[in-house]
């Protein structure tokens, strides 16, 4: 595989934070403010989609780690907008900073690791798996 992946590298996505993504869809004794676990995941989805502009047919990428800090609250109906920047870039492994915003400051940030994967052995090995709970 000759990766197309450059240190440098960078992505943003903007979202409308709804109910569906408050803390209380979680567990209902929380705050009704924006998710860490949405958080979380925009943060991954951003990533993933600078990755899966440059995949190779038959590619998808996996996420191995991340290391994230909620540091603000967001109400919900603000916007948040979440940037990746890759970072390094170790054969199949890419590594990214991201950080989080919000429409008055800065919400969070992350390292995160993502691996690329050929899917259809990826996939073969997780039905492997599936078939042992039998």
């Amino acid at each position: 595989m000759s990766t197309p992946f450059k240190p440098g590298m960078t992505r943003e996505l903007k979202i409308k934070s709804s109910p569906e993504l408050s803390a209380q869809r979680f567990y209902p004794n929380l705050p009704d403010v924006f998710a860490t676990p949405a958080l979380g995941g925009l943060m991954e989805r951003v990533s993933a989609e600078l990755i899966d502009e440059h995949l190779q047919p038959g590619e998808q990428s996996v996420g191995i780690s991340m290391d994230l800090r909620h540091t603000a609250a967001t109400p919900l109906g603000m916007e948040v907008r979440v940037k990746t920047e890759v970072t390094a870039v170790d054969g199949r492994k890419l590594t990214f900073q991201l950080e989080a915003f919000d429409e008055v400051e800065k919400i969070g940030e992350a390292s995160h690791e993502r691996f690329i994967i050929q899917a259809d052995k990826f996939n073969a090995r997780v039905a492997d798996k599936a078939a042992k709970m039998k």
